[in-house]
């Protein structure tokens, strides 16, 4: 959609799709009209909370397990080793009480697997900050495809 015409019309579902944080949808709904598209994603770079966090992180699928549709589905393309998910998504899970959340657009299979490996070592305080940041990186991402000027 042209940036006019999200300036303009009812872009909440879209904004949620990208981040489901109502507060953030709020912002950057608030900040409209925006003069060009680097405005916009600047207004969307705002920081949330560990609930917000958390909430996100409930409306994303697993890493490896494909998606129905929607942005999550071209953004996992290029996770080809659903087994090995499999087993460190559960270990992940049990350690930090959460789908384990990067942003793969881009990324092969095997790099998401070797974060996922590496972020194991986070204590749980941090390894939700990350995940915070990559919420962020994935609407922002999520914005462009769905925005332009």
């Amino acid at each position: 959609m042209l940036l006019t015409e999200f300036n303009t019309t009812d872009v909440r579902p879209l904004l949620t799709e990208c981040l489901a944080v109502p507060r953030w949808v709020d912002a950057v709904l608030a900040g409209r009209p925006y003069a060009d598209v680097d405005a916009l994603k600047a207004a969307a770079d705002l920081p949330l909370s560990s609930d917000e966090i958390r909430q996100a992180m409930a409306a994303h699928p697993r890493i490896g397990e494909k998606p129905a549709g929607g942005f999550a589905r071209s953004e996992q393309s290029g996770v080809d080793n659903p087994d090995a998910f499999a087993a460190a998504n559960a270990e992940y899970e049990a350690k930090f009480g959460h789908v384990y959340l990067v942003c793969a657009s881009g990324r092969s299979g095997e790099e998401l697997l070797r974060i996922l490996r590496e972020r194991l070592d986070n204590d749980p305080a941090t390894e939700l900050a990350v995940a915070g940041r990559e919420l962020l990186k994935i609407a922002e991402l999520r914005l462009a495809k769905a925005v332009t000027a």
